[in-house]
């Protein structure tokens, strides 16, 4: 069987060259990579993954966290998590989770990945000590007052900053009444963005009655149910001239009920989505939102990742959106 050192030699290179190549590092040029997975096609090397894990108690693998994969934010996230991970050498699997299946997806993980990430979620905090016995990271991409409060590292928008933004930008166009549609049940990332807008709200001297406070479940299908019945309730006497949702899916339905119900937008009603995923540019007309920059926090979050791996000081910190107006606000 053939050993890494018979194929450093037949390519010419060192042995940690082919180590670069095995990991996937950007360090070597294409020409050598090239040489060294001919001679490994050549001398039909496999390397055993099993031993390497032993010997480094590293798996060279992430595991991330999903709420819903029929959300393209958090698809998106999760694909330039994906390519970060890959450039590093890592392979990403991901589990959408719900917090009845904690317990045995975190057994499940034990001793399969370096660390978790998470897309929105908030572990029982048990689970993050047990994790820290274990030496198996944690972080997350979108924040929340526990994460803060356990140390549990994050990357964000400053939700408060963002949405005081787009209450300004309301404001402007003589916006007093604004409602928010979340998603309550979720426990996530919704409810850290519903704590932003309200505070954002009290800092522009705008009152928050509760009914101005919808639980859209965060998806297409109940936001539809939710604000269909609630324009059917207020007839043609909507409550609020302008509402945010705090992702793009219920904004989405939102519009679609508007159109289906003949109140217009943005003359009756000014919609707003906070995510900036693909949709929002090929709905009519298209949707104001708050662009999130998920790209650059995919980056941000492997090099947060690579640092906890290293056992390295992280803190946590937030990156700038904008507002990116379009037809329906």
């Amino acid at each position: 069987m053939a050993s890494r050192k018979d194929v450093a030699q037949l390519a010419g290179v060192s042995v940690a060259v082919v180590s670069y190549v095995l990991n996937g590092k950007t360090n070597v040029k294409e020409e050598t990579r090239e040489r060294v997975l001919a001679a490994m096609q050549e001398l039909k090397y496999e390397p055993n993954l099993l031993a390497r894990s032993l010997k480094t108690r590293r798996t060279q693998q992430l595991a991330v966290f999903v709420n819903y994969l029929g959300n393209p934010f958090e698809a998106g996230i999760l694909l330039r998590l994906e390519t970060a991970a890959r450039q590093e050498g890592y392979l990403v699997f991901f589990q959408t989770y719900t917090q009845d299946i904690e317990q045995p997806l975190i057994s499940a993980l034990r001793g399969r990945v370096d660390g978790i990430i998470l897309l929105g979620q908030q572990l029982e905090y048990e689970t993050y000590k047990r994790l820290e016995a274990l030496e198996v990271p944690v972080m997350s991409v979108t924040q929340s007052l526990k994460l803060q409060e356990w140390g549990i590292p994050y990357i964000d928008l400053d939700w408060v900053k963002q949405y005081r933004e787009a209450i300004i930008h309301l404001k402007n166009q003589g916006h007093t009444r604004i409602a928010y549609m979340t998603d309550t049940a979720s426990g996530g990332y919704h409810l850290h963005r519903l704590q932003a807008f309200q505070e954002a709200a009290q800092l522009e001297g705008l009152v928050l009655p509760e009914q101005l406070i919808l639980d859209g479940g965060g998806r297409v299908e109940s936001a539809t149910v939710v604000f269909q019945d609630y324009v059917q309730r207020s007839g043609s006497n909507l409550p609020m001239s302008a509402i945010i949702c705090s992702n793009d899916l219920m904004a989405a339905a939102v519009l679609e009920v508007c159109k289906t119900n003949n109140v217009t937008v943005p003359g009756q009603l000014a919609i707003m989505g906070s995510e900036d995923i693909l949709m929002t540019e090929h709905t009519e007309p298209k949707l104001t939102v708050i662009h999130y920059p998920r790209e650059r926090l995919g980056t941000l979050a492997m090099d947060m990742m690579k640092q906890l791996l290293l056992k390295l000081p992280v803190n946590s910190y937030t990156v700038e959106g904008h507002l990116l107006p379009r037809g329906t606000a």
